[in-house]
């Protein structure tokens, strides 16, 4: 895709401004990195505060009495249980118990939901909801009117409460509307970093504004794409497209947990989403292969798509993300292998240029999650 037919964000020209290296990313063009680099840039995030712009994630409104009921029977979730003014983490299943796409729902009460979903999938998830549930509530579609930043790290809300002193109260997934400069915005205690932080839906027209705001407080820099996808790594968070897709279930991307247990088999409202038989079904008798963590026992990275063979050079899997970890100071990866080699501790290997990098399964969060639970 050329950058003539790329998307842009409200920032696109701060950005810029910024000195940023520019990608194609999901039909946007997004800042990898900025002049300090994405080593430095993932660091300072841990340390202190890093502002993203993720205004190409696709932000939906339902609205109406039925919502909750409605988007309940397209997720594993429970949402109609949902407080006003939290927010959970969800995904879109396919008949086959696929994930078609994972999102955040909000609470913001008056029966109404708040929805943000990934970029690259934002088209095919309006047109998902509009065709299963468009006739049971309202889906308000917001690309164009709200820009969303994420701002993230241990300073965040030192640095967010200059402007909102609510904000510090505000715990690990709370969600609220907040006004910033003045501007009604939508404020959730979250951020996909594995750090405290938040994340600010903002009207599309006051973004840059906020953005230089909060660029210009002394703990915050501007970082890129390359240092998101570093912290979410080490974090050992799933990124659509790459540690789940369609053909990959919530069982088999270790996404258990993200299952409301009031939906499971045994649950009060069980089932009544896409492929709950099939997923019942993984969570009772297992499956074949399971994403786990691996750490490389050497200094090569180990990228997406290589090779995970055994000790006799059997393929046993697949890497489906890997790179630096500089908070570790050593590569990290996620994978995908077959049962028998999923067990924490067992050595495996990755074929890299034709070489072979030992590993072992690792427990994830490579590093420790920093949320703020009060």
């Amino acid at each position: 895709m050329s950058t003539d037919t790329l998307l842009q964000t409200p920032l696109h020209a701060l950005h810029l401004e910024l000195g940023a290296r520019m990608v194609p990313f999901a039909g946007y063009d997004m800042p990898v990195q900025y002049p300090l680099g994405v080593l430095k840039e993932h660091l300072h995030t841990r340390e202190q505060a890093g502002l993203f712009d993720v205004s190409h994630m696709g932000q939906i409104r339902l609205v109406g009495a039925d919502a909750a009921k409605a988007l309940e029977t397209l997720v594993p979730v429970d949402i109609i249980d949902l407080p006003v003014g939290m927010q959970r983490y969800a995904m879109f299943t396919n008949e086959q118990g696929g994930i078609l796409d994972d999102l955040m729902v909000a609470n913001l009460g008056n029966d109404e939901l708040f929805l943000v979903v990934n970029a690259a999938c934002k088209d095919q998830d309006l047109a998902h909801l509009r065709q299963h549930i468009g006739t049971l509530c309202q889906v308000q579609p917001l690309f164009e009117e709200r820009a969303l930043l994420a701002l993230q790290g241990p300073a965040a809300v030192k640095v967010l409460q200059r402007l909102a002193p609510e904000v510090a109260d505000m715990t690990f997934m709370q969600f609220k509307p907040v006004v910033l400069l003045g501007v009604d915005c939508y404020v959730s205690r979250s951020g996909y970093t594995g750090e405290d932080g938040f994340e600010i839906s903002v009207p599309s027209a006051s973004a840059e504004a906020l953005a230089r705001h909060l660029l210009a407080e002394p703990e915050v820099a501007a970082i890129g794409l390359g240092a998101r996808d570093s912290l979410r790594l080490e974090a050992g968070l799933c990124l659509y497209g790459h540690d789940m897709n369609a053909d990959t279930t919530p069982i088999e991307a270790s996404l258990l947990w993200a299952i409301s247990k009031v939906r499971r088999a045994d649950g009060s409202r069980s089932g009544g989403f896409p492929g709950a038989a099939a997923i019942f079904a993984q969570q009772h008798s297992g499956v074949a292969r399971k994403r786990v963590g691996l750490l490389p026992q050497e200094r090569t990275p180990v990228r997406e798509g290589a090779e995970i063979v055994d000790e006799a050079g059997t393929v046993v899997g697949s890497i489906c993300s890997g790179g630096f970890g500089p908070t570790l100071g050593a590569p990290v990866a996620m994978g995908y292998v077959d049962q028998a080699h999923a067990a924490l501790d067992t050595p495996l290997w990755a074929i890299v240029r034709g070489k072979r990098v030992a590993m072992k399964v690792s427990k994830m969060p490579f590093v420790a999650q920093r949320y703020y639970r009060g």
